[in-house]
């Protein structure tokens, strides 16, 4: 469970995030919906504990960010420029991550590998793909340890037709299994297809939800 309560951000004299107060409940996905700099990804940070709040608070599980914990204990992100490493294969790279929390075993890399279109030998460094290939990448990187919580912004970014649909999939998927998913897309069948609940944003605040 996340609780967010009048979470209020500024950077220089803009008021990125004013008052906001929502709750998200597990194995739930919720899409966040507005224009460019409505708050969305702000919000997505917040929650991830890549950014302090002003005033406000958000709880994990009862544990306030940057103040109990540092970020959500299990967490799958996805926000803005996906941070694969180039130079490493993609298995290499869930590979170096798996040794931080020590939970995901190779099956569970293979696993996510091939959830994502990919085989996992595939001796490619991640730089050899193409814009659409590294997004399935970074999705991978979100899903492979199971997290409790998945963040993900504009998820489907570059990815064709079919590759978007099995994206949407995975999404249903990690929702059936009980993980808790905000997603924020300019593309609104993303959010019609896939959202329990849609949350509009706009000027930092929450103005509608549905």
């Amino acid at each position: 469970m996340i609780v967010i309560e009048q979470a209020t951000k500024k950077i220089g004299r803009n008021t990125v995030l004013k008052d906001v107060n929502l709750n998200f409940k597990e194995g739930t996905i919720y899409g966040l919906r507005g224009r460019n700099g409505a708050g969305k990804t702000m919000l997505l940070r917040a929650i991830a504990g890549l950014i302090k709040l002003d005033s406000g608070r958000i709880l994990v599980n009862n544990q306030q960010i940057r103040k109990e914990i540092s970020f959500p204990k299990s967490l799958g992100i996805l926000i803005e420029n996906n941070n694969v490493l180039p130079d490493f294969t993609l298995k290499k790279n869930l590979q170096l991550l798996a040794k931080i929390k020590k939970i995901a075993t190779d099956e569970m890399i293979d696993d996510a590998i091939l959830r994502v279109g990919f085989n996992p030998n595939d001796k490619r460094k991640v730089r050899q793909f193409s814009l659409g290939m590294k997004q399935r990448a970074a999705i991978a990187q979100a899903i492979f340890e199971k997290p409790d919580l998945i963040l993900l912004d504009e998820p489907t970014n570059a990815i064709d037709v079919e590759g978007v649909r099995e994206m949407r999939k995975i999404f249903e998927l990690e929702k059936k299994r009980g993980a808790s998913i905000i997603l924020a897309s300019h593309n609104p069948e993303d959010l019609n297809v896939l959202a329990d609940e849609i949350i509009v944003m706009a000027e930092g605040r929450v103005v509608n939800e549905k």
